[in-house]
């Protein structure tokens, strides 16, 4: 599967373009997941250059940063299944994804 598409590509905003909003102004443009763990990647920001997104990370710990899509594109778990995108997550904010509306 291909995790970023053109089209996909031109709904991001550039990296920090969120930074002062509050998190129902924020949405969610692409989530990312391992199918076979626990690991989810909400992309809020993306910067075309150095193919890094900016977004809401829940894995390990749940956290704010960046993460690569390159590194997302190498990931081989079991079953030789990398990472995905969920193709009917819809539109959503932050917010929704904090409070546990959405997953």
């Amino acid at each position: 599967m291909k995790l970023l598409t053109k089209e996909l590509e031109k709904k991001f905003p550039p990296i920090g373009y969120n930074e002062n909003k509050e998190s129902k102004d924020i949405k969610i443009i692409a989530k990312f997941f391992d199918p076979i763990g626990s690991w989810t990647w909400y992309a809020i920001e993306y910067d075309p250059k150095d193919r890094i997104f900016y977004g809401y990370v829940k894995g390990l710990e749940d956290e704010f940063g960046n993460f690569s899509l390159s590194e997302l594109e190498e990931v081989k778990g079991r079953f030789g299944l990398g990472i995905e995108r969920d193709l009917y997550f819809g539109e959503h904010t932050l917010a929704e994804v904090l409070s546990g509306v959405v997953q």
